[in-house]
């Protein structure tokens, strides 16, 4: 059973609504297949109305070098549930017929979030250079592998009935900070061994409007063996006043957090925490870092609406062929933290001076540098216009594309950040490829997901060694297209084992801890009345 996360109102943060220049996710894919059920009962009868941001953004990709760009409008950082063929996960599946490839989604799967099969480039209409830009990095064998210690599963069947002690976390910020905080509640929760408490979400006016709305969802079906997840806290624990520990430094070790909080847990039976942004070290006992993946790779789901729209978004592209999602760092905030140009003109830049100017605390690192000099660092965006020529060089296909959303589907999600940001993550999760041009949350997110179900393609821009080549003059298209694939030849997806490198991310690098070469996938496949039934049902919903 799936909880869904509280939300409560954050009476304390005073800062601006949404940005007007959202996050926007680029789709492209190769030509349409004039043939398919899709193209003929949707192609002429769908339109979709654009808001004025959005046209602005239109006009200005009709300038670039790739025609006929669609922007998936939302507002932060946005995969289907797809099943297991006869292959490891079935993501590397070898057809070029799309009966094939629909039959081998009909397959039952963990409760995870899984993305549709890539294509690999494998396609017949294709030229070289298009099949080489699909083409999915080599995996070397790794597959997911939470193997516990016996130590810490006598510790856990001891925490996962725990009825004394309790744990509440309020998290806040945008999706995939959320996400994290999340990920480490439930650690913690582990380490205190404590029954954790669905987590209260603060809401924050940069992320979302004023109307409160649940993103994530909580299987403690998947935690069961972990940690106890309640939906709320019993009466006996029911306090008029309770103080909430919201000092709590970065890089914090179990051993710290044991030290500053057991004792008060185990008297008073309740911990009230706010603000682990980061705050939970990044290198963790190998058990604990596997918890982290079990947390965020399986037990954590979107809510039911916003997957079932995100997953009728993927399906709709990937059943068109393969495409690639962009993750332009159009947002407000990034734009103020960077002390970057907007590359949308002068009315938006002006409104980020202002706002960096009134809030100069917000501009992170290197204060000395101009917008040039940043720039040529690699501390910006890359633009649109940057990420056109980027994706020329390494050789993406020229094709038209069609819009994704149809009228009045994300209607609902309106002003709802954090719930946008969903549909894109998930829409960006079956993408063949992925590309962001900057990092962030969204990109070390996208990065580990991506790698732990197969390593898709994810494609890190080296904005340091492209922006001078690009605005040299004397270099030609042909130049710029070896040198690009020449230094983005090994930042493809491939495995990268975070061992010997404190500051990444178990979640963005689960190789080794999470992940291991030749592991056995505990997870059995359908009877063939399941497969049958279960394929009927995703041919009837694209």
């Amino acid at each position: 059973m799936a909880k869904t996360l509280r939300t409560i109102k954050n009476p304390f943060f005073t800062s601006h609504p949404p940005s007007p220049f959202l996050h926007f996710s680029l789709l492209f894919f190769s030509p349409p297949k004039r043939a398919s059920p899709r193209y003929l009962n949707h192609h002429h009868n769908h339109q979709a109305r654009c808001s004025p941001q959005q046209i602005f953004l239109l006009l200005i990709s009709l300038s670039l070098v790739f025609s006929g760009i669609s922007f998936l409008a939302s507002s932060s950082s946005g995969t289907c549930v797809s099943g297991i063929s006869s292959s490891p996960l079935g993501f590397f599946i070898s057809s070029d017929d799309p009966r094939r490839l629909l039959t081998s989604l009909a397959v039952s799967v963990p409760s995870t979030l899984l993305p549709l099969p890539a294509r690999g480039g494998r396609s017949g209409n294709m030229t070289e250079e298009e099949s080489e830009f699909w083409k999915q990095p080599n995996g070397e064998g790794y597959r997911p592998c939470l193997e516990f210690s016996l130590s810490y599963r006598k510790k856990a069947a001891r925490v996962s009935k725990e009825r004394k002690r309790f744990l509440v976390v309020v998290v806040s910020g945008g999706l995939n900070q959320q996400r994290n905080q999340i990920v480490d509640a439930v650690v913690i929760a582990a380490i205190l061994e404590a029954a954790l408490v669905v987590p209260v979400l603060q809401v924050n006016r940069v992320w979302v409007s004023s109307q409160t709305f649940s993103t994530w969802s909580i299987s403690r079906k998947r935690l069961n063996q972990d940690v106890r997840v309640v939906s709320s806290l019993p009466s006996t624990h029911l306090m008029s006043r309770q103080t909430i520990e919201n000092q709590i430094p970065w890089d914090v070790s179990p051993v710290w957090i044991r030290a500053k909080f057991f004792k008060q847990l185990n008297e008073e039976g309740l911990l009230v925490l706010k603000g682990l942004d980061s705050r939970l070290a990044k290198n963790l006992p190998p058990d604990l870092q596997k918890l982290r993946c079990k947390v965020a790779f399986h037990a954590l789901r979107f809510t039911a609406p916003i997957e079932s729209l995100g997953n009728r978004l993927a399906r709709r592209m990937w059943i068109e062929g393969p495409y690639i999602a962009l993750h332009l760092r159009l947002e407000k905030d990034v734009w103020v933290r960077t002390g970057c140009l907007t590359g949308l003109g002068s009315e938006f830049d002006r409104i980020i001076a202002e706002t960096r100017m009134s809030q100069p605390r917000y501009l992170t690192g290197r204060l000395n540098l101009t917008y040039t000099e940043r720039r040529l660092a690699g501390l910006c965006p890359l633009n649109a216009y940057e990420i056109a020529r980027l994706l020329k060089a390494l050789g993406a296909p020229r094709n038209a594309s069609e819009t994704l959303a149809h009228k009045g589907e994300l209607l609902p999600y309106t002003n709802r950040s954090s719930a946008l940001a969903a549909i894109d993550y998930i829409v960006s999760l079956s993408s063949d490829v992925f590309l962001p041009s900057h990092g962030g949350n969204m990109a070390k997110a996208m990065q580990g997901n991506r790698a732990y179900v197969g390593h898709r393609k994810f494609v890190m821009p080296n904005k340091r060694a492209m922006l001078p080549l690009m605005e040299n003059p004397s270099v030609s298209d042909s130049e710029l297209s070896r040198v690009a694939r020449k230094l983005h030849g090994k930042s493809q997806g491939h495995p990268e084992s975070r061992r010997g490198r404190r500051d990444r991310d178990v979640l963005a690098y689960p190789v080794p801890e999470c992940m291991c070469r030749h592991a056995q996938i505990p997870y059995p496949e359908a009877s063939t009345c399941q497969r049958h039934v279960q394929l009927d049902a995703w041919i009837q919903s694209l």
